[in-house]
């Protein structure tokens, strides 16, 4: 077996194992949200954590004052901010009402969005085969919704309309990438989704518990260490290896809610689920073929 080939395993496995952190990151964020419940409300859950989350990545700062920031993008950075910040909400509000196996499994929908939003504000053109994927991306929904079957609760609603907002955010991005500097626009994104959060926190604010404060910091935490590993796991490998591991933060939520939170093992959510990830995947391997003829490449699945 030649280096190279050596080389390029060990970087494919350094990506997979990236990847597997990055789940259980994730699904870190997810379990404190669902522990924290639903008394707090949702934009201030969601305010506090991006507030913490500022000091955290600090340092970014120090780069914004080196870097000037052309004003001519700043409607695009207060596009995103505004609408990652009712994503994020969104987010909160589900996640503290529907099982995490169910928020996530409706999670995996954002790729999907994000291919529909390319074809309608960038130009993009939908191949059959992309027109196919998502058609089983939405299918994956209905298996998980089984509209007509059940009744589709605020929750639900709630964690389905916040995938369209993420994918416009990473639309968003992926415009203003071509010409910022990448620090500058995560900077711009944790103050933008900051501010936007901050008046509807004020209007419902209630004077939040040490131990409250505490598990949003831990979301905090949690959330940035898991948008580095992402990172690492999109340098290492390709994002058809990478994209179908995230399926096991499906996995990881689906028992972590039965041991925490005794809630029930619904089939119909992993199959779901299931079906959606192998949508997304393939749309990712179509993106990343388009990403070397110069379009969009494919979407992260990172939410908060």
């Amino acid at each position: 077996m030649s280096d190279l080939t050596l080389t390029s395993r060990d970087a494919t496995l350094r990506g997979i194992g990236w990847m597997v952190l990055t789940g259980f990151m994730f699904v870190c964020v997810t379990v404190i949200v669902r522990h924290l419940g639903s008394d707090m409300p949702a934009i201030e859950a969601a305010f506090i954590r991006y507030a913490i989350g500022l000091v955290l990545i600090s340092p970014v700062f120090l780069r914004l004052r080196r870097t000037p920031i052309d004003w001519s993008d700043m409607k695009l950075h207060v596009g995103r901010g505004i609408v990652h910040g009712v994503g994020v909400m969104l987010w909160f509000y589900a996640m503290a009402r529907i099982p995490i196996a169910e928020v996530t499994a409706l999670g995996y929908t954002s790729p999907i969005f994000v291919t529909i939003g390319a074809a309608l504000f960038l130009g993009e053109r939908l191949q059959m085969r992309r027109i196919a994927a998502v058609f089983a991306g939405i299918l994956g929904t209905f298996i998980i919704l089984r509209p007509g079957f059940q009744e589709i609760g605020l929750g639900q609603m709630a964690q389905l309309l916040a995938a369209p907002f993420f994918a416009a955010s990473f639309i968003l991005a992926k415009l203003l990438t071509k010409r910022t500097d990448p620090a500058v626009i995560v900077g711009m994104l944790s103050i933008g989704c900051t501010l936007v959060l901050l008046p509807g926190a004020i209007w419902q604010w209630r004077t939040p518990t040490m131990e409250e404060v505490f598990w949003l910091a831990m979301t905090a935490v949690f959330a940035t260490a898991g948008h580095y590993t992402l990172t690492q796991a999109f340098k290492a490998a390709p994002i058809t290896v990478t994209q179908p591991i995230s399926f096991l933060q499906l996995v990881w939520a689906a028992i972590l809610g039965i041991i925490l939170f005794g809630e029930a093992l619904d089939p119909m959510v992993i199959l779901g689920g299931a079906v959606i990830v192998g949508a997304a995947t393939y749309i990712s391997h179509r993106e990343l073929v388009a990403a070397r003829k110069g379009v969009t490449p494919p979407a992260p699945a990172t939410k908060v």
